[in-house]
């Protein structure tokens, strides 16, 4: 009976030890990264406090839908809409905002809503696989932007307004920040305390298993798909805050920023595997190696290429620990 316990206990010490080592290795790089970045451009003003509330600032937004893309990718779902959905949300509160900073909050979250709830509707109910619906939802709902701004900017001229939703700052803290930490916040609590945080993973992870425990599968990813539109939605909003202004074009170069650092967090591409915490730690990571580009002086292609390299090198990172399974 002791040779059974102690060889069981050989067994799981390691994987015990593999699985710290894996939850830790973000931050271990975010660090890492912190601190070459430091060295390296120590007399360029890295460190400046002015310069790191700027990359927070330019950070948080992509934090705020990475973390609707956390639930999706946990899901072992996929949303490619929901760069259009920020430019929807940004445009249409513009437009309603000489009706009152309520009405252009709520206008833009409920046209998120729409548009996730649409896309939820045809992949749980109808079956259409996720890439194909928010493929062909984000053409749609591109076009209706164009079509509503008339390719035009859009001005927000409304102090208060800019200043809760993107340019304020309380003390030395940029208003973008606190928005971050408190989705980030709430995500963590959703994904990891709640039941419904159980049955995304759960669903993501095996569907079967998970029907068979009596998840109603098909309604969790119907509410992912919303949840993640309406965070873009709240990330358009907070794009028109910052900006002071609402364009067609808004969040349509976030696809592969917001994918990156969910991935680079550790969520797994094909679902049951999520850290909210690791999401919002892998934006950081992205703005502050794109921070730290341009104080080098690389040019946008040099930029685009090197960020390309970190969603291969991640994924092939992802590929490995599901190997390692």
């Amino acid at each position: 009976m002791e040779q059974v316990v102690n060889r069981s206990e050989a067994v799981v010490a390691p994987q015990r030890q593999h699985f710290a080592w894996r939850n830790y290795l973000i931050y271990l790089v975010f660090a890492g990264l912190l601190l070459l970045f430091a060295v390296l451009l120590r007399d360029k003003g890295f460190l400046d406090p002015a310069n790191l509330m700027n990359i927070a600032r330019q950070t948080a937004v992509i934090a705020i839908m990475a973390v609707g893309m956390t639930f999706v990718l946990s899901a072992a779902e996929i949303d490619l809409s929901f760069g259009a959905v920020v430019a929807l949300a940004a445009v249409t509160a513009a437009l309603l905002l000489p009706h009152g900073v309520l009405a252009a909050v709520l206008g833009a979250l409920l046209a998120g809503a729409a548009c996730g709830l649409l896309n939820g509707l045809l992949v749980a109910r109808v079956g259409i696989p996720s890439f194909l619906v928010t493929l062909g939802m984000g053409g749609i709902v591109a076009g209706v932007t164009r079509w509503i701004s008339g390719l035009q900017s859009i001005p927000l001229d409304h102090e208060g307004f800019a200043f809760v939703f993107g340019s304020g700052d309380i003390g030395p803290l940029p208003v973008l920040l606190l928005w971050m930490l408190l989705v980030g916040g709430l995500g963590h609590v959703l994904l990891r305390k709640t039941a419904f945080g159980k049955q995304v993973l759960a669903s993501g992870g095996n569907k079967i298993a998970a029907m068979y425990s009596g998840i109603d599968v098909p309604r969790v990813k119907l509410q992912v798909l919303l949840l993640n539109a309406v965070l873009a939605a709240l990330a358009g909003i907070l794009y028109a805050g910052r900006m002071q202004s609402a364009r067609y074009t808004l969040g349509e170069n976030d696809l592969m920023m917001v994918i990156a650092a969910v991935i680079i967090g550790g969520t797994s591409l094909f679902g049951g595997k999520g850290s909210v915490v690791g999401s919002i730690v892998g934006a950081l990571i992205m703005g502050m190696v794109n921070n730290a580009l341009v104080l080098m002086g690389l040019n946008v292609d040099q930029q685009m290429i090197l960020r390309g390299l970190i969603i291969i090198g991640a994924m092939t990172l992802t590929m490995g620990r599901l190997r390692k399974r």
